[in-house]
């Protein structure tokens, strides 16, 4: 007993040191070159993951897996609207938990920048402000106005009162080493004139009121007072300058790729040139630099804005949408953090010098204590460079940054990608055929009896901007009555409706009867939506339904955007001329959202008999279908596919999986399936996926799903889709393949779940092709193939040391052999799902 009670107290006097030494405090501060943490300067590397974009319990696995992949820090936004979704009403529960995400980072010994904004663009909806704020009178947001001022300040303290209570600050022991007041104001402050600057200035004083203890930043704020420091966005910013010289050069958002919006291709930027970015910036002076996404995810629920920014926030980000490694970018990525952060010293210490080559081609010497370290850049976008460099000669590829940790031997170069390409498939082979129900949406039935289904939230004698429902739903109701009496100039064989509308999707309805529906595309959204129409003697009802496809996100007075329906006519004519009738000014009720949204018809607690068995109506507008499916066995990514559906919202046991629009196609034109990385890098430079539906996957986290149960999956169709060619489907690594260059190491990997069942080709020498489509050259090692099959077959992944030690004799004279393989990944079985 007395050997028992010894242990437990030296357990808890172990955990009391741990407990002391996790509380101990943090110095962070920045000295012109780099930031300092405890008197380091150090080179950091960081990556966005925003929290309510992953379910939570994803995020121990996307912080390890980002940990894995070189990074120290977690950058991440905060969501206003998400967290006072109603004023003075806050959530922080579940995936809005900001203190368990900061925490989990903590867990992984990594740090975090908390970019509280509260304004954070993001293609979330309204910029992550909450829609309530535009409802108050006289408020105007992002400028020297003391109502936006006093709701904003209110938030923020919230949020840092909230840090400090928690001890998540740096200088409070916690990760938190730098925080974000405002973001990318000063792309839009010309704008607010006088009171922009003011503005400005105002941030700055409340950030350093709060006094925690760590650095304060503002990105893309050139006239950032002191002591905040501002900082850089874009794909490149190797060319930009803090605006002191004594602040560290910091790069908040370095973008991996773009979104999606509906009707466009889906957007990829290459690893090789993600990677030529960051190498610039760290030869001309940079020490801090994120990723942005790093792990893009899913915008669940109604949380994209823009307007029409998908579900998928995948953004070609080294972890994709469903936390998986996104190959070769996260393993190419990796192996540059590692070999920075091994000269971190010289660089964030050392003086430096450049030497300019002409034709864009530079080199840069670091030097301190003895050591040297450099950087060879060729910045021309097609022609390689072949230099003498400190009487050795070098050929630097075009585009392309070479690291020499010595300033004689290249360790890395930007353009030779040592890390394996991973093809990603869909796999619903084993999908089988739902069993629907169905219900049409109870408005729609109503309308049909002459009745209007339930409370009316407002009623006004004009046409209402749709932010006035306080964004609680993607539709807004707007019903009113015309009268006709006989010998009505308007009443014509000859009867149209036009309806002037700056929402985004209109259906137009008269007496209960669907006249039509029209939608704008992306980018121009005002349109005039006109259609023959037939009125009777005495009252007629005119519901029209506008819906929104995200509320917008960005620029100048973003936020006073006018949403919804503007002008309303009845138009006829009669004896050769127009006779308009302008119902604009009628009194107008307004009804938010769908019956079936307000009812909660998504939730799996709702009895099923109120639901349709047979006869099931498909390809008709305002459509609730329900049906269940099994959890699928085994650990990989669940997704819905939802093709045949139109446009509308889905819910898997009560959880908004977020918009689909399957019937909005991508343009025909602009897509490659090959990308030249190298020239500057813009967002329709490489694209795929042309002419076929913008997103037809849908993610299902793992804990939306229930183990062992039937799950219960329930769709608004608003277009007029047909459910039955709905699928659940998994998401896994079909293939992984590699053109590894000699002296590097290469690491082939399937998923955890996973094996190497197949080496279709494997040759050392000269390999001609691409990944899918390798060939072998004029001269190879005669025993590759055996090598890599002992090596790796069987196994979940392996190590092939790239040289003529380990794979034999090629013969071939050239600069430098390669290594391609092209190998099958087979899943395992396993009966259980992961567990995040």
């Amino acid at each position: 007993m007395m050997g028992k009670m010894g242990s437990i107290t030296t357990l808890l006097l172990l955990c009391s040191a741990l407990i002391s030494i996790a509380i101990e405090a943090i110095d962070v501060s920045y000295d012109g070159r780099a930031i300092t943490i405890d008197g380091k300067r150090k080179i950091l590397f960081s990556g966005s993951i925003h929290y309510p974009r992953s379910t939570a319990e994803m995020w121990p696995s996307l912080i390890e897996k980002s940990k894995e992949g070189g990074l120290d820090v977690i950058e991440t936004y905060v969501f206003w609207n998400v967290h006072e979704p109603h004023p003075g009403q806050y959530d922080f529960s579940g995936n809005l938990d900001l203190v368990r995400f900061i925490k989990t980072i903590q867990n992984q010994g990594l740090h975090a920048v908390l970019r509280i904004g509260p304004y954070v663009c993001a293609e979330w909806n309204y910029g992550g402000f909450p829609v309530w704020l535009h409802n108050i009178p006289n408020i105007e947001f992002r400028t020297n106005n003391a109502i936006f001022e006093d709701e904003m300040k209110k938030f923020t303290t919230l949020i840092v009162d909230m840090m400090r209570h928690e001890k998540l600050f740096a200088s409070q022991g916690g990760p938190i080493i730098l925080a974000q007041i405002e973001n990318e104001y000063g792309n839009i402050m010309g704008s607010y004139g006088q009171n922009g600057k003011e503005y400005v200035q105002w941030c700055a004083q409340l950030a350093q009121s709060y006094q925690i203890g760590v650095p304060w930043i503002m990105c893309q704020q050139s006239d950032t007072p002191d002591p905040l420091i501002n900082t850089c966005n874009g794909f490149y910013c190797d060319q930009w300058h803090p605006n002191s010289n004594n602040k560290p050069k910091m790069w908040t958002e370095d973008w991996t790729g773009w979104f999606m919006h509906w009707g466009g291709p889906t957007p990829h930027r290459t690893a090789e040139d993600v990677a030529f970015a960051v190498g610039r910036f760290f030869q001309y002076g940079g020490t801090f630099q994120n990723y942005y996404m790093y792990h893009g995810g899913t915008n669940f629920g109604r949380t994209s804005g823009g307007p029409y920014i998908t579900t998928s926030y995948d953004y070609d980000a080294p972890l994709n949408e469903y936390g998986d490694l996104n190959q070769p970018k996260w393993g190419h990525l990796k192996r540059l953090h590692e070999v920075l952060k091994s000269v971190e010293t010289t660089l964030t210490m050392g003086s430096s010098r450049n030497i300019d080559y002409g034709n864009q081609m530079t080199a840069t010497i670091f030097s301190y204590a003895g050591q040297s370290v450099c950087f060879l850049g060729n910045a021309h976008p097609s022609m390689d460079a072949n230099i003498n460099f400190q009487n050795t000669q070098y050929t630097i590829p075009a585009w392309s940054v070479s690291i020499l940790p010595d300033c004689y031997t290249e360790v890395y170069n930007t353009a030779k990608v040592n890390a394996q390409t991973s093809i990603m498939t869909i796999n619903n082979e084993n999908s089988y055929a739902l069993d629907w129900q169905w219900m049409p949406e109870t408005h729609l039935e109503q309308m049909k009896d002459g009745k209007v289904l339930g409370s009316v939230a407002i009623t006004a004698p004009r046409l209402l901007d749709q932010k006035v429902a306080n964004d609680t739903s993607d539709y807004l109701w707007y019903i009113t009555s015309v009268d006709v009496k006989q010998g009505d100039p308007i009443l014509s064989h000859d009867l149209k409706i036009r309806v002037n509308t700056k929402g985004h999707v209109l259906h137009v309805f008269v007496n209960g009867a669907h006249i039509g529906s029209q939608y704008a595309t992306y980018g121009k959204y005002p349109f005039t939506f006109e259609a023959d129409i037939k009125l009777k003697l005495g009252k007629n009802e005119i519901s029209l339904v506008s819906g929104t496809v995200g509320l917008p996100n960005y620029g100048a007075y973003f936020d006073n955007i006018h949403v919804g329906v503007t002008g309303v006519q009845l138009v006829s004519q009669n004896d050769g001329s127009e006779v308009t009738k302008d119902i604009s000014t009628n009194v107008w009720h307004y009804k938010v959202g769908m019956h079936g949204e307000n009812v909660k018809l998504y939730s799996p607690s709702r009895s099923s008999e109120e639901w349709f068995t047979n006869g099931l109506q498909a390809h008709k507008i305002f459509m609730w279908y329900k049906t269940t499916f099994r959890t699928p066995v085994g650990t990989d990514s669940v997704v819905l596919d939802l093709k045949g559906l139109g446009k509308g919202q889905a819910w898997v046991n009560g959880n908004n999986i977020g918009r689909y629009w399957v019937s909005y196609l991508a343009g025909e034109d602009g897509c490659s399936s090959t990308c030249d990385y190298r020239g500057t890098y813009r967002s329709n430079k490489c694209t795929t996926n042309c002419g076929n539906p913008t997103q037809r996957w849908y993610h299902v986290p793992d804990s939306f799903l229930r183990d062992g149960l039937d799950n219960t999956l329930v769709v608004f169709e608003e277009q007029g889709g047909n459910p039955f060619q709905v699928k659940i489907a998994t998401v896994t690594i079909a293939k992984a393949c590699a053109k590894a260059y000699e002296g590097h190491e290469l690491e082939l990997a399937c998923k955890e779940n996973q094996v190497i069942s197949e080496i279709r080709f494997a040759s050392f020498g000269v390999p001609e092709g691409e990944c899918g489509s390798f060939k072998k050259g004029h001269c190879e090692s005669s025993d590759t193939l055996s090598i890599v099959k002992r090596l790796c077959l069987g196994k979940q992944q392996c190590s092939i040391h790239v040289n003529e030690k380990m794979l034999g004799p090629t013969g071939c004279r050239v600069p430098e052999n390669r290594l391609a393989i092209d190998a099958l990944c087979q899943t395992t079985v396993s009966n259980e799902r992961r567990k995040y």
